[in-house]
């Protein structure tokens, strides 16, 4: 049985004066590529005069692009979405034969399509220890992903917070020898995530 949510999102300004307002450029909506279900959604821009043109970047993401022809105030994108949490088989993949087994190198046609995530920031002392702990050996693709996320779940600390921004928190490695500076949320485990994914595949 599937679970409804409700998520209802308020990004706010006041100015202390008239100001005119140049396009802006919304990122506020579920990607059509999102496999959770959304059964309603819907936008409110305030001032109520302005023109909204939607379109998609190279990722197929929804932006809205907002022109305000008149000087204003006040600056308000109101958003209100329901989501079908139903449960989903994460192993509903299959992998190309080239692919079954880490390390992998991706096929010459499709480098050109992921030159966008070769690109990775310079990893830190501590992350490099941390990486290099990580092993390297021959093994099936998926037990080796399914082991990197448990093994991440358990160094990196998640809570559910209502106020914004990060909070910074330091604790050791389980392994007790490098202290790290960790974020605790969301954000940080994506961050950290895709970093390992970048450093253990050619091109992610």
């Amino acid at each position: 049985m599937s679970i409804h949510v409700a998520l209802h999102h308020v990004t706010h300004y006041d100015y202390d004066r008239l100001i005119n307002l140049g396009p802006q450029i919304v990122r506020l909506r579920p990607a059509p590529h999102c496999r959770t279900r959304i059964l309603s959604y819907s936008l409110r821009v305030e001032p109520a005069k302005h023109f909204i043109n939607w379109q998609q970047d190279p990722q197929a993401n929804y932006l809205a692009r907002l022109v305000f022809p008149e000087t204003m105030r006040k600056f308000r994108i109101e958003v209100d979405l329901v989501a079908e949490m139903a449960v989903i088989n994460p192993f509903d993949f299959f992998l190309e034969p080239h692919a079954e087994y880490y390390p992998f190198e991706y096929e010459p046609w499709q480098r050109p399509e992921l030159a966008p995530y070769f690109g990775a920031e310079p990893l830190t002392p501590h992350f490099q220890r941390y990486l290099a702990a990580i092993s390297h050996q021959k093994m099936r693709s998926v037990p080796f992903l399914v082991e990197l996320n448990r093994k991440l779940a358990g160094e990196i600390e998640y809570l559910i917070r209502m106020e914004p921004a990060y909070r910074r928190r330091r604790r050791p490695w389980s392994n007790g020898r490098a202290r790290a500076e960790t974020r605790v949320g969301s954000s940080f485990n994506f961050c950290v995530t895709s970093a390992l994914l970048h450093d253990l595949f050619p091109a992610i």
